[in-house]
């Protein structure tokens, strides 16, 4: 099968990519290309399948939208780089990727994304997403991820970069379940660069970890 076929979304409601999402994988066949898609949206907050409410500490009239993906509560908004997965892992069966090896090389996209920037990521056992491994923001956040895997082995929902955001919007959650965790985005901790190509660059590294 050729590459995941890349499309740019632009800036768009939580709400409507969801939906289009679960629609693209109802009605996907084995002969769909997977699509990778970028996606920029107005401010929101997702809560995962196994999300507890009380974790939103004051929504400040952000949206909060339950999901059907893993993982706990999180924040998008402007200025953060987001790429959805929407992929059939039984595809190859010859090479087939299974879920903790599927998240280990999207944990490895965004490592390798940051690392083009100079900046070291690291990974938390028991905690899903990317961390800065050292300097003054050592242990911060900057990247999360949360997926949806059918039986079918078709997944969506996908991971998330910060990049260049208001970051207070996560003072008024408890990221991930995790009360007093510190977020960051790579304009913080001293890189400016345009969203766009922060985007295409983590779409290529899924692509190139992915499809290996």
């Amino acid at each position: 099968m050729p590459n995941p076929i890349i499309i740019d979304r632009g800036n768009e409601p939580y709400q409507t990519t969801f939906d289009a999402m679960r629609t693209f994988t109802d009605t996907r066949t084995v002969e769909t290309p997977d699509e990778f898609w970028i996606v920029e949206h107005p401010p929101v907050y997702t809560l995962g399948l196994g999300a507890d409410p009380s974790h939103v500490l004051d929504a400040h009239g952000i949206p909060v939208i339950q999901t059907d993906r893993g993982g706990e509560v999180t924040y998008h908004g402007p200025g953060q780089a987001v790429v959805y997965l929407l992929m059939d892992l039984r595809r190859k069966t010859e090479a087939r990727l299974y879920a903790r090896e599927f998240v280990q090389k999207i944990e490895q996209s965004v490592i390798n994304t940051l690392r083009a920037y100079n900046l070291d990521g690291e990974r938390k056992p028991g905690a899903p997403g990317i961390y800065m491994s050292d300097g003054e923001w050592k242990g911060a956040k900057i990247a999360a991820l949360g997926l949806k895997v059918r039986g079918s082995g078709c997944t969506y929902h996908g991971v998330s970069l910060n990049v260049s955001m208001d970051l207070a919007p996560f003072s008024w959650i408890n990221p991930c379940g995790y009360e007093g965790l510190a977020t960051v985005d790579m304009k913080t901790v001293g890189v400016e660069a345009h969203l766009h190509d922060v985007q295409s660059a983590l779409a290529h590294n899924l692509i190139d970890l992915l499809t290996a």
